[in-house]
């Protein structure tokens, strides 16, 4: 090449290289200089900012976090992906199905960390996590519906044990009144009804287990079950004696139930499981989940990314090997762990480094999804660095974590191009 040649390479490439210099190269050398110095600016700190990085427990946690992070987020979401790379091959819908997968890749982490945020809240009514955790959940063990519930005025209960015994022994051919107080009228069973006095019956104990709502002088009597008021649909009643559960009935719609003759002589206990918090699910943005929970929205976005890639690798593949490996008796699950994987290693290997650098750096979805209460259980590198130039105002330790950052991802990076440089001499 001529001189000449190489001046107008060099001014093509000026406007690239000035903006490479000035959005790239100024800012990584200025984070190097400032890391060496002090919170105002002024004076030479050495390594006091890179120490901090060992010794400060936000630091500290933020560096075990991204540990967790890069360690699953890349690895699931790699394997998620092969998993819908190769599901897709087999079937007709394959291609919307790709695309569905695919979707979230659409939506910025902002819009995503706003959904997961939605997702994962507590409450069962907003949060889906936790409806469908709830619905599982009250399948195999039903809720109470009478957390709130305790004895009235007048009441001949009293608490035992995290419910309610009467004080006194009954009889057969008795009927008994267990008025209750304290749920509201919207919380009631859907299938409660209009209570109504047990009618005795020989040989056996009846009652009446109901809502004694009586709101003044001259509207409902106390201790009477009245039209306006309610059965416990559903409340679970106890004969015991000697401490010991002789017979055990649960309350009809109506409010009225019926023991057997072993009930004589017993005392009737309404056990502490009529009046437990009904199951609110998981709390998912709590210290213990927080971490998992974010990972899974990222899996969510970054699943459809890795299975395109893999999906290209695998239409790639030389399909007669697949076959061979069939004809000689190899079943599905053996092609796919012996052939396809091993043949897709360098395309997973791809995915799953590209994934690595990105979780390194994520910020949004742990920024907007974490709850106050929990953001530093939930802190990553990336936040936290955040957190110590503008909400803190150390600079110093904020430019010393973005070094860090940067020759963590250095060694990823190289291995990716190295890795390139292999393919295309191939």
């Amino acid at each position: 090449m001529t001189g000449t040649r190489r001046a107008v390479a060099v001014l093509f490439l000026l406007p690239s290289l000035v903006l490479l210099g000035a959005l790239v190269v100024y800012p990584i050398g200025y984070s190097l200089v400032r890391s060496f110095l002090n919170q105002s600016g002024d004076g030479f700190a050495g390594f006091d900012n890179y120490k901090a990085l060992f010794t400060d427990d936000g630091i500290r946690t933020a560096l075990k976090n991204n540990v967790i992070w890069v360690v699953f987020a890349p690895t699931i979401a790699t394997a998620l992906g092969l998993v819908f790379a190769v599901l897709t091959e087999r079937v007709r819908w394959g291609t919307a199905f790709k695309l569905v997968v695919f979707m979230p890749m659409a939506i910025s982490m902002l819009a995503a960390g706003i959904i997961f945020r939605l997702v994962y809240d507590q409450d069962p009514d907003k949060g889906v996590a936790n409806a469908v955790w709830v619905g599982v959940h009250d399948t195999f063990a039903e809720s109470s519906a009478f957390p709130k519930a305790h004895p009235g005025r007048q009441s001949p209960l009293r608490p035992d044990k995290g419910g309610f015994v009467t004080g006194q022994a009954v009889r057969a051919g008795q009927s008994v009144a267990l008025p209750l107080v304290g749920v509201a009228p919207d919380q009631m069973p859907g299938n409660a009804k209009k209570a109504v006095q047990a009618a005795v019956e020989p040989g056996k104990v009846t009652g009446t287990a109901w809502q004694d709502f009586t709101r003044g002088k001259g509207v409902g009597r106390l201790g009477q079950a009245d039209p306006s008021e309610l059965g416990y649909a559903g409340m679970r009643v106890e004969a015991v004696k000697d401490g010991k559960v002789v017979a055990s009935t649960k309350v009809r719609d109506n409010g009225t139930f019926t023991l057997p003759a072993q009930a004589d002589g017993a005392l009737l206990r309404l056990p502490a499981s009529n009046f437990k918090e009904p199951y609110n699910g998981l709390d998912w943005l709590g210290p213990s989940l927080v971490t998992p929970a974010i990972i899974g929205s990222y899996i969510w976005m970054w699943a459809g990314f890795a299975m395109v890639l893999i999906a290209a690798g695998l239409a790639g593949l030389p399909r007669e090997l697949l076959e061979a490996a069939r004809v000689d008796g190899a079943n599905e699950w053996q092609v796919f762990r012996r052939v396809t994987v091993p043949l897709l290693a360098p395309v997973l290997a791809v995915v799953a480094v590209t994934l690595m650098i990105n979780v390194l750096k994520v910020f949004d979805l742990v920024f907007i999804i974490a709850p106050g209460s929990s953001q530093d259980d939930a802190n990553v590198l990336a936040l936290e660095l955040y957190r110590k130039g503008f909400s803190e105002d150390q600079p110093g330790i904020a430019s010393a974590i973005a070094v860090f950052l940067l020759l963590l991802v250095i060694p990823v990076m190289l291995f990716n191009i190295r890795r390139l440089r292999r393919e295309v001499r191939r």
